[in-house]
């Protein structure tokens, strides 16, 4: 089979079979609004300095404001938290953030309540890759709590027991 030949549909079908964890980028806008959206491409790149990335979709209502922004949060869901993940994913952008618990990182981003853990960062890199762009973020600040995160397989979500 060559690179022509992979179908969108077999190549979605095959990389659900790795299992990832669940996160929402968010950051706010010119007037403080928040926004933000369900990603699942999210890992460390560096310890020196500490990098991070998130490949943002370049249809998301939330791309171009993502990119123009000097800095945004991820939020690492918890395993009680996969009706946000789907909230972020599929609601109107407008919507996400309606009566839903959240505060300010340190760097005047959202950080949802209740999350597994959180990483502010200030834009470090960003880079063109097909149909997504890879923002990579410099790590300014972070913190963890107690709970399971939520892990994303074979288009279900659930979590990993210890």
């Amino acid at each position: 089979m060559g690179k022509a030949d992979i179908e969108s549909r077999t190549f979605r079908r095959v990389m659900a079979r790795f299992p990832t964890g669940v996160t929402v980028v968010a950051a706010r806008n010119a007037q403080g609004e928040p926004y933000g959206l369900t990603v699942n491409s999210f890992t460390s790149v560096s310890l020196d300095p500490p990098l991070v990335l998130v490949c943002i979709d370049r249809k998301a209502h939330s791309h171009d404001p993502l990119l123009a922004s000097d800095t945004f949060a991820v939020s690492i869901l918890a395993a009680h938290q996969a009706d946000i993940a789907a909230r972020f994913a599929d609601a109107p952008s407008g919507e996400r953030f309606r009566d839903l618990p959240w505060e300010s990182g340190p760097n005047g981003d959202p950080i949802l309540k209740g999350a597994a853990a959180w990483v502010a960062c200030s834009v470090w890199q960003s880079h063109g890759a097909g149909d997504h762009t890879i923002l990579v973020g410099r790590v300014e600040s972070l913190g963890d709590g107690d709970a399971e995160a939520l892990v994303f397989h074979r288009s279900r979500y659930g979590t990993v027991s210890p």
